[in-house]
């Protein structure tokens, strides 16, 4: 989280994920290839940029497989959450790969004639009727120009002059982008390929993402069941030995947005759970430097007033709360985004107790 923007905003654990990320795409593209050239020899041996397309391709797949999946994954389980704090990090690396195999493949296919490469590719496919015959490449660029939208407005410039819900909507185009992959290979390499390895990864990577999605959709519907407030306004939302130090809860109640509850050292204060900057779930984040701060990408804000601390800008709804007895009650409507509240104090038998679990 910064005041003005950088091209990148580099920290030390964003160095160690992009050092990772580099070194294990360099890895895998050199165990491919040189996998390929032992296993492709003699007459059946594949011309190296075939085996370049074919390695950045997969890599491109797999590198988007994995993004697919770390959403419901960070739902389902805060170990994931750095990955997604990092993820567009990874978004930018796929699209690059995915860039360099249509690169090659435009140059291997087109750039040998006197006619433009892109031309030269994609012209004189019009058998959209035919499965074998399909046009796929006009699938693969379809998809490549969606990554490429979705890789160039990842900067939080972009972010910030759409605004997060245009932002998040315009990144959603992610799933159509992979149905078109999903539709480029099939109707491509697989029409050819005979090793029924290539199908299998395919549709078992499919059913991964599909099964993830489902189950973390599943889980978020039984929570946002939520609880219906009583006559009187109010809402028991827990007792208080579990609500953490320094940690937060989300709590969800029936058709109404998600509220966050944290407790810190002047005790527990509750705000809107959708960060300002993209939405993120504050409630899953933690107390970081006396500040909530958001478990996507780090915004933070102080938990009295829903407040960025200066020189940001940034505010969301707080609510008001008050303990009686071992429970914590909640006023279920929101105050204006900045509003100051006093904390409900903790008493002091739960205080003492050990709450860093």
């Amino acid at each position: 989280m910064t005041a003005s923007y950088t091209w990148v905003q580099w920290n030390r654990h964003k160095i160690r994920y992009d050092l990772a990320l580099g070194a294990g795409s360099l890895v895998f593209l050199g165990v491919f290839i040189g996998a390929g050239t032992a296993l492709y020899s003699g007459e059946h041996a594949l011309d190296p940029m075939i085996l370049m397309m074919r390695a950045f391709a997969t890599l491109a797949v797999i590198l988007l497989h994995i993004i697919l999946c770390i959403g419901p994954l960070a739902r389902l389980s805060t170990l994931f959450s750095p990955l997604l704090y990092n993820r567009r990090h990874l978004g930018v690396s796929m699209f690059l790969a995915a860039l360099a195999h249509a690169g090659l493949a435009f140059l291997y296919y087109g750039a040998f004639g006197v006619r433009f490469p892109v031309t030269a590719l994609v012209d004189g496919y019009h058998a959209y009727s035919s499965i074998s015959g399909f046009p796929f490449e006009m699938l693969g660029l379809g998809a490549l120009l969606l990554l490429f939208v979705m890789a160039s407005t990842s900067h939080d410039f972009w972010l910030a002059f759409l605004g997060h819900r245009t932002w998040k909507s315009l990144h959603m185009l992610v799933y159509f982008a992979y149905g078109l992959v999903l539709l480029h290979v099939s109707l491509g390499i697989l029409q050819s390929e005979t090793n029924i390895v290539y199908p299998v990864l395919l549709v078992g990577g499919l059913a991964i993402v599909s099964g993830l999605h489902l189950v973390a959709g599943l889980r978020e519907r039984r929570v946002d069941a939520g609880a219906t407030a009583p006559a009187d306004g109010w809402v028991d939302v827990g007792p208080v030995s579990e609500f953490k130090l320094n940690r937060g809860r989300v709590v969800c109640l029936k058709d109404a947005e998600r509220i966050a509850v944290f407790r810190h050292d002047n005790g527990l204060s509750a705000m809107a759970n959708v960060c300002a900057h993209q939405g993120g779930p504050l409630g899953e984040g933690a107390i970081v430097g006396g500040c909530v701060t958001c478990p996507w990408h780090g915004y933070q804000y102080v938990p009295e007033n829903g407040q960025s601390p200066p020189p940001y800008t940034e505010k969301v709804p707080t609510y008001e709360l008050r303990v009686e007895g071992d429970r914590v009650l909640l006023n279920p409507s929101p105050k204006a985004p900045g509003t100051p509240i006093e904390p409900a104090p903790v008493p002091s038998t739960a205080a003492s107790e050990n709450q860093h679990g």
